[in-house]
């Protein structure tokens, strides 16, 4: 398999399938947990009911990390992974979270560390840690540190909890046909901006200084946290967090979750002509790059939640709706094509 997300047919067959205990057996307050939502394509949290009224949601995500992320060179990278901060990665959580519907509460930290690594090394990653749970109301409440020859540089999970109202919280499940898909900000952002860090001399050899500046500081619109916050006022149905595998694998994880068929005008998804000149530089699909930063929605009135977005200053489109097939379809002006399994995200074509 290549570097990345395992393939949806193996997810499928090889993960999902193997899971057979469920637990929705919720009596009354105080007593056996219930799982309202579990393992599946297209959901970024599992969600609990805590009581009548409250669910937990929970995620995890995981990378290989580094103290600072503009100190990292070509030497930093272990076979084709990009490694992050571990700011970047409990933001991550911390949308995952939002796109639920809940409020970022808490985290634990899993730091598994290469043979010789100094205790200042930890340090350093911990503070970031901390520093990055202050920002984002979240409180670390556990964890496990540990040296092992597994790895060879240091790789951290990172399990997010939150609180969210069990009337309101949002699965992908909650995308129904008919719907109005709306995007938030632009795709490609996150890989726009490693790829603009990694590739700056290059850059500078074609686009003006202030382009490669602008577009390596895409990691300030990261964060979905206002979007999600204000969609759920605004009678959203369903989201996800746009994030590897690009614009065009959430589209597909979305509708593939939610049990539905979507058409997108391909020319109304939001780009930035900093992604455009970066992705062309560098030979990449920015439909199929890392799109953290873009959240994907669905509205039963896509233009109301698209102007709530906008009156904050949060840009919006709307580039399609659900269907009820099962057909998944991008149209270029004349050109119908039908989507295919998500693939490996084109950050690691270029050897990140």
């Amino acid at each position: 398999m290549n570097i990345g997300k395992i393939p949806e047919n193996v997810l499928k067959h090889s993960v999902l399938h193997q899971i057979h205990t469920r637990k929705q057996d919720y009596r009354s307050e105080g007593g056996n947990l219930e799982v309202l939502n579990g393992a599946g394509i297209g959901e970024d949290c599992a969600i609990f009911a805590l009581s009548y009224t409250d669910v937990m949601a929970s995620c995890v995500r995981e990378a290989a990390v580094a103290i600072r992320q503009d100190s990292l060179s070509k030497s930093d990278i272990l076979v084709g992974e990009p490694r992050v901060t571990m700011a970047h990665l409990l933001r991550k959580c911390a949308n995952n979270l939002a796109v639920s519907g809940a409020t970022p509460a808490a985290a634990t930290i899993t730091l598994l560390l290469p043979e010789g690594a100094e205790p200042d090394l930890i340090k350093g990653l911990m503070q970031e840690a901390e520093s990055a749970c202050e920002e984002l109301s979240m409180q670390i409440v556990g964890g496990q540190s540990r040296v092992t020859k597994a790895v060879t540089v240091p790789w951290a999970v990172v399990t997010g909890y939150g609180k969210a109202n069990r009337n309101t919280y949002r699965t992908a499940k909650h995308a129904k046909a008919g719907q109005d898909i709306v995007l938030s900000k632009w795709i490609g952002l996150e890989g726009t901006a490693i790829l603009a860090k990694r590739y700056r001399e290059k850059l500078l050899d074609r686009y003006p200084a202030y382009l490669a500046e602008e577009a390596a500081d895409f990691d300030r619109y990261l964060s979905v946290l206002p979007e999600a916050a204000l969609a759920m006022k605004s009678n959203v149905c369903a989201m996800h967090d746009a994030s590897e595998g690009g614009i065009f694998a959430a589209l597909w994880e979305l509708a593939e979750g939610a049990g539905v068929g979507l058409t997108v005008d391909l020319k109304k998804i939001p780009l930035r002509q900093e992604t455009v000149e970066v992705c062309e530089c560098c030979g990449v699909n920015p439909y199929e790059l890392l799109s953290g930063g873009c959240l994907v929605m669905t509205s039963e009135d896509g233009a109301a939640l698209a102007e709530a977005l906008e009156a904050e200053q949060i840009p919006a489109a709307i580039i399609g709706r659900t269907t009820d097939s099962n057909d998944r379809i991008i149209r270029n002006e004349d050109e119908i094509r039908y989507m295919d399994r998500p693939g490996m995200d084109e950050i690691y074509k270029m050897g990140l």
